[in-house]
C-alpha cells in the first residue's frame, strides 16, 4: 500500500472488497485528464492523476482557443453535466465571439481566446484544491491485472511504482510513442520540449487492441513586437459576453483584438519549391493527418487553385508576446518556414520564436469501446480523448467526463450514463467513434448532428443538467438556480399566452397591427416581432428576468414548429435505439445475413438496433433480418 493519498472507504462499494491504493487511477494531466479526474473524484472516489509532468497539465497544445462551431455547444454540455472547461475559459479568456451571429440558432456557438498561461495555471489549481484527488508525477507504462488477465487491477511507473486501483482512465494525448517532425529532423516528444510516453504503446498491442498511428501539427508562433498590424484586418470580440458556464450570468473581462491576413503566390511558391523537404511529402510521417485542419503544405498541395489562405493571428495571452498563427500549421523546415511566413502581409520582418512542426503518435481505434467508453477487451479500463484518435479540447474534455463518469457508475454499481444523439452532441461524438472507428483525427461539426436545432449551445443546461445532479456533478445551489431560470421561462410563456394584442398596443407599437386580437405568444412567432417589441407595450412581460433568459424564451416560442417536428424525427429515432441488443447476442446465429454484416456486428458489438444500422456498410436487409430475430 503506498503511503500517500486516500484509500477507498468500504462503505463506497457494495460488498466488502479488499482495500486498494485509489479507487482510480487517471493517466494524464490533459483536457480528458482533467475533466476525469474532477468528476470520479467530485463523485466520491478517491483518485491518483498520473502525468509526465505537473508543470504542463491543462496546457493547450495548439490554438489558444476554447469552443467553436459545435465545439463550444459541447463545451456548454460540459458544464452542464457538471464539468469544469466552461469554467476554466470564463475565468481565463481574453477574446470572445458567438460565431454565425447572423444565421438561426442552431448553428450559432460561442468561441473564447484563452489566456494560455492563466488557463493551465486555473486547471492546476482547480485539480489541488479538489478532496479526494491526488496528483503524482510519473510515466504510466504498464497495467495490473486479474489471474485471469480480462480486468485490469492497476498501474506500473516507470520508476517501478505500483499503484492498485479498481478503474482506469487513459488519456495519453499525443504523448503515447509520440515523434515530432520539423523538415529533416526528427526526435521523439509529445510536445515540442516535452518527452514521448513509451511502454503503454507496447502493452496495449500485447494485449490484443488494435493500435494505429495518427499525425496533426501546430504552426509557428511569433514576437508581437515583430508584426505590421496596419496590413492587417483586426477582428473584436463581442461586446455582450455569454458566459460558457451556466453559473455564471456575466463575464466581465480584458479583451484583446485579433488579426486577419492572407498568404499569396509567393507563399505557396516557396513551399510548392520545397515541398520534397516536407516529412508530410517525402514519406517520413505515415501517420493520417486531421482532413478539416491542414497544414499550409497540405493546402497548396490540394488546392492548387485558390490564390490564397485566411491566417488568424491570434494573442497568447495578456503577459506575452506570443501570437499565434492560426491557418498555416507547418512541419517544413525552419529556414523553409521563415521564408514562406515573411512573404505575408504584416509578417514580412515577423520573430519565430517557436517553429511550427508535426507529431505523429499511437491511438487506440475507438471501436473497441462501448458508449460508456470502457474497453471491451479489458474490463475496468476506460480510455479518453485524442488516445481514441478525436482532435480538439473539446473533443478530449467532453470524452474525459464521460469516461470519469462512468468510471464512477461502474464502481457505484450503476449503469452507464450513455447520451443519446438527439439530446447532445457529446452523444453524437461518442456514438460516432464507437459505431464507426476513426482513421483520422475525428473532428466534431453541426453537420454531424441529424438534430441539431434540439442542441442549441443556450439549451444545454435544459437538456443535461437533471442527468448531472442525478449523478452527482451538479451540486444543489447550481440545481436551484436551475430549476429557478426553467420555471421563469415557462412563467414567461404563461405570461405571453394570456396577454392579448389590443388596438392601444398596436399604436405604441406599429408591428403589432398584424396581429389584433391574437395572444402575444402567436404575435411573437412572426419574424418581425421580438421579444423587445412585447416588452415595450407592458414591461411587466419579463417578470425583470435575465436577457438571456428572455432570448431563451423567444426562441423556443419562434422555432416550436421546426422544434415539434424535429420531435417526431427524434421519436422515431427513439424507438430504434429501444430496441436493445443483448452483450452475449449470438450472430453466427443469425441466418440469412451477409458476412460483412456478421463481422461488424461481432466487431462493433452494438447495443441497439439503432446503433447497429449505423455502422457502416451494414445492408438494411441484414438490419431487417436482426430486428426481427430481437423480436422473436
Amino acid at each position: 500500500m503506498v503511503n500517500f493519498g486516500q484509500p477507498r472507504s468500504p462503505e463506497l462499494g457494495h460488498e466488502k472488497e479488499k482495500l486498494v491504493d485509489f479507487d482510480a487511477v487517471v493517466v494524464g494531466g490533459g483536457h480528458a485528464g482533467i475533466e476525469a479526474g474532477l468528476a470520479i473524484a467530485r463523485m466520491g472516489f478517491s483518485t491518483l492523476m498520473i502525468t509526465q509532468s505537473l508543470d504542463t497539465i491543462g496546457r493547450m497544445s495548439c490554438n489558444p482557443a476554447v469552443g467553436g462551431l459545435a465545439k463550444g455547444n459541447m463545451v456548454r454540455e460540459i458544464d452542464a453535466l457538471g464539468g469544469e472547461m466552461g469554467r476554466l475559459i470564463d475565468k481565463t479568456m481574453i477574446q470572445f465571439r458567438v460565431l454565425n451571429r447572423s444565421r438561426g440558432p442552431a448553428v450559432q456557438a460561442p468561441r473564447a481566446q484563452a489566456d494560455k498561461l492563466a488557463y493551465a495555471v486555473e486547471a492546476r489549481k482547480t485539480l489541488e484544491n479538489q478532496p479526494g484527488l491526488t496528483l503524482f508525477m510519473d510515466t504510466v507504462t504498464d497495467f495490473l491485472l486479474d489471474s485471469t488477465g480480462s480486468t485490469v487491477t492497476g498501474v506500473v511507473t516507470d520508476r517501478g511504482r505500483k499503484f492498485t486501483c479498481r478503474t482506469v482512465v487513459l488519456t495519453t494525448g499525443t504523448f503515447l510513442a509520440g515523434k515530432l517532425f520539423i523538415g529533416e529532423w526528427s526526435g521523439p516528444g509529445g510536445r515540442l520540449g516535452e518527452m514521448a510516453a513509451y511502454g503503454l504503446d507496447r502493452r496495449l498491442r500485447e494485449l490484443g487492441f488494435t493500435v494505429g498511428r495518427l499525425k496533426t501539427g501546430t504552426p509557428a508562433r511569433v514576437k508581437r513586437s515583430s508584426l505590421d498590424f496596419s496590413k492587417m484586418v483586426p477582428q473584436f470580440g463581442d461586446d455582450d459576453i455569454v458566459p460558457f458556464s451556466f453559473g455564471q450570468l456575466k463575464v466581465d473581462r480584458q479583451q484583446l483584438p485579433c488579426y486577419v491576413t492572407y498568404t499569396n503566390d509567393e507563399t505557396h511558391q516557396v513551399l510548392r519549391d520545397n515541398m520534397h523537404r516536407s516529412p508530410l511529402y517525402s514519406g517520413k510521417i505515415v501517420g493520417n493527418g486531421p482532413r478539416y485542419c491542414p497544414s499550409i503544405e497540405d493546402k497548396v498541395v490540394k488546392f492548387p487553385d485558390r490564390e490564397r489562405h485566411q491566417v488568424f493571428i491570434e494573442p497568447e495571452g495578456l503577459y506575452t508576446d506570443e501570437m499565434y498563427l492560426n491557418g498555416i500549421s507547418s512541419s517544413m523546415p525552419e529556414d523553409v518556414q521563415e521564408r514562406y511566413i515573411h512573404t505575408i502581409p504584416g509578417l514580412e520582418h515577423a520573430v519565430i520564436v517557436r517553429p511550427g512542426y508535426a507529431v505523429e503518435y499511437d491511438y487506440m481505434d475507438p471501436s473497441q469501446l462501448y458508449p460508456s467508453l470502457e474497453t471491451k477487451r479489458l474490463a475496468n479500463l476506460f480510455v479518453a480523448g485524442q488516445t481514441n484518435g478525436t482532435s480538439g479540447y473539446e473533443e478530449a474534455a467532453a470524452q474525459g467526463l464521460m469516461a470519469g463518469i462512468n468510471a464512477s457508475l461502474k464502481m457505484r454499481g450503476e449503469p452507464p450514463l450513455v447520451l443519446s444523439r438527439t439530446e447532445a452532441y457529446i452523444g453524437v461524438l461518442i456514438d460516432d467513434l464507437v459505431t464507426l472507428g476513426t482513421e483520422e483525427p475525428y473532428r466534431m461539426f453541426t453537420s454531424r448532428a441529424e438534430h441539431r436545432l434540439n442542441l442549441r449551445h443556450d439549451s444545454c443546461d435544459r437538456r443535461l443538467t437533471e442527468k448531472g445532479y442525478r449523478i452527482g456533478l451538479v451540486d444543489e445551489t447550481a440545481w436551484h438556480s436551475f430549476l429557478q431560470k426553467k420555471q421563469t421561462i415557462e412563467t414567461l410563456k404563461d405570461g405571453l399566452k394570456a396577454r392579448r394584442v389590443t388596438p392601444k398596443d398596436a399604436q405604441l407599437c406599429p408591428v403589432l397591427g398584424a396581429h389584433l386580437g391574437d395572444t402575444f405568444y402567436q404575435s411573437l412567432k412572426d419574424p418581425t416581432v421580438d421579444f423587445q417589441s412585447l416588452t415595450s407595450v407592458d414591461p411587466t412581460l419579463t417578470h425583470n428576468a435575465p436577457e438571456s433568459w428572455l432570448s431563451l424564451a423567444e426562441l423556443d416560442i419562434k422555432y416550436e414548429g421546426y422544434i415539434g417536428r424535429q420531435q417526431l424525427q427524434v421519436e422515431r429515432f427513439e424507438r430504434l435505439e429501444n430496441l436493445s441488443i443483448p452483450q452475449d447476442f449470438n450472430y453466427d446465429a443469425l441466418a440469412g445475413i451477409s458476412r460483412e454484416s456478421r463481422e461488424k456486428f461481432k466487431k462493433v458489438r452494438p447495443l441497439s438496433v439503432g446503433q447497429a444500422g449505423r455502422i457502416s456498410g451494414v445492408r438494411t436487409s441484414d438490419l431487417a433480418v436482426l430486428m426481427l430475430t430481437l423480436k422473436k
